[in-house]
């Protein structure tokens, strides 16, 4: 069993509320998940306005398929929301 985690730091600069962040977020986080169908959750800057970091990870038998389903969604969230992605980094393990 291999794992995908990974963090992903997103910078909202238009948000003017936690209201408007949260709106944004559950747009991105469903997204990943009907396409993907890989877990996703605010996991840090939660009381941050401008800044999001988000926990995604997925389970496969293949590293080459996590490796895929990540370039994905970086490239989902890229032609969705240009300009939000700030930073990313995923490691795969195996169990």
């Amino acid at each position: 069993m291999k794992i995908l985690v990974a963090k992903v730091v997103l910078v909202i600069p238009y948000s003017t509320s936690l209201k408007d962040k949260r709106r944004v977020l559950r747009g991105i986080k469903d997204r990943i998940w009907s396409k993907f169908r890989a877990s996703v959750s605010e996991v840090e800057e939660q009381n941050s306005i401008n800044k999001a970091v988000l926990g995604v990870v997925y389970v496969s038998n293949e590293k080459r398929l996590l490796d895929s389903v990540m370039n994905k969604i970086i490239d989902l969230l890229e032609a969705t929301h240009p300009g939000l992605l700030h930073h990313f980094e995923y490691m795969v393990e195996q169990y």
